[in-house]
């Protein structure tokens, strides 16, 4: 099948311990948008939410926040 970027926020708020509520917070990106990543709605990226996630939570590698997998997972 193709290829699917997966967004991995429900990985990001149980290693960092916060709810989507507090990552919304700390990121600056609204609640419902993070929602929709974290169960794969959302069909576009803005890569402004992801860098706001990246300095929120001091993160250095992108792989800890998004990630590309087979179509079928």
């Amino acid at each position: 099948m193709g290829k699917k970027v997966v967004v991995k926020i429900g990985e990001l708020t149980k290693k960092y311990k916060i709810s989507l509520r507090e990552l919304s917070r700390l990121s600056d990106v609204r609640h419902a948008a993070l929602s929709e990543l974290a169960n794969g709605k959302r069909e576009s990226i803005n890569f402004s939410h992801i860098e706001r996630i990246a300095e929120a939570l001091d993160i250095s590698d992108i792989r800890e926040i998004i990630e590309l997998v087979e179509g079928n997972e």
